[in-house]
């Protein structure tokens, strides 16, 4: 038996009748994946060491699938493919556990510090800073009391809030990125805002779904619409993240011609690749391509980490 961070274990006895016990494996005691595991449960979200039986069996975690069903999210119409946990080894911390981890390297509390007040197991939470997560309340309750902050600090601390609220750093470090980073960061996201000049001259702004494919910023939108303006004009497309919980965040500016999408071999590649369909909805078959000529941005850190 083999499993990786973020497969299910499933404890089904052949006895008819007999109850069903399912938990998300959450630490790992030997590099080769094999047995025993940290296994969080489903039933109760308390995490158990584990040596597995002969009625146990790994559901190992596909491309796409959600990892357990208490922790399926809704479609937000992002296009599935995207697996919910990296491949092992590979760090890449969700929002969570990035505030975890900054706020207890703030306070100067060790891991295992954490974990012992928030009566974690270690594993689980090296998981939850090192991975994309979704903890349960219980688990965020935990952490909050052992760090002394609270669970909306944690999430992200008032997300229906207008951005920018929290107070400022008291040790703030402006840094400018450079082109690479700024278009890994363009890649990473799926909304971005489009400035434009209307019919009418006036300056307009508008958001929009985006993807990045072969370095261009492809957008659909419909004849006629606020952003069709943009086509066969130079224009500014901004994306940014704000995170109000740490008073940091970034902005990338991209400025060069926009053109609409006529090459029917283009457009084919275009709606095989595009990650997500536009939230607004509707007839939105026209595809404007924006090729970046300068790539500029900045971001907001604290000069204590």
């Amino acid at each position: 038996m083999r499993a990786h961070l973020g497969d299910q274990l499933v404890i089904e006895s052949p006895t008819t009748g007999a109850a069903r016990r399912d938990g998300e494996i959450v630490g790992l005691h030997h590099e080769d994946g094999t047995p025993p595991y940290d296994v969080c449960w489903s039933d109760t979200d308390e995490v158990t060491l584990v040596f597995p039986g002969p009625d146990a069996h790994i559901h190992h975690l596909e491309h796409g699938q959600p990892r357990t069903a208490r922790e399926a999210q809704p479609d937000t119409g992002e296009a599935a493919g995207t697996p919910a946990v990296p491949p092992s080894g590979a760090a890449d911390p969700g929002d969570i556990g990035r505030r975890v981890a900054a706020e207890r390297r703030r306070q100067g509390v060790s891991r295992e510090e954490t974990a012992h007040r928030a009566r974690m197991s270690l594993n689980y939470l090296t998981y939850l800073e090192e991975r994309p997560a979704d903890p349960t309340l219980a688990t965020l309750i935990g952490l909050a009391d052992a760090l002394g902050t609270t669970v909306a600090a944690l999430r992200g601390g008032g997300i229906d809030l207008p951005p920018g609220r929290g107070n400022a750093l008291v040790h703030p470090r402006l840094q400018d990125l450079g082109p690479e980073e700024c278009r890994t960061l363009l890649s990473t996201h799926g909304v971005g805002r489009v400035a434009v000049s209307t019919s009418d001259g006036r300056p307009a702004i508008v958001p929009v779904n985006y993807s990045v494919i072969d370095d261009a910023i492809v957008f659909r939108t419909a004849p006629g619409s606020v952003t069709a303006a943009a086509t066969d004009n130079e224009v500014a497309f901004e994306v940014d993240h704000v995170d109000d919980a740490l008073s940091q965040g970034w902005s990338v500016l991209a400025v060069g011609p926009a053109s609409t999408v006529t090459d029917p071999d283009a457009l084919r590649t275009l709606a095989r690749e595009a990650h997500t369909r536009p939230w607004a909805g509707g007839e939105r078959e026209m595809w404007v391509s924006i090729r970046p000529t300068s790539l500029t941005g900045r971001r907001i850190t604290s000069a204590d980490e």
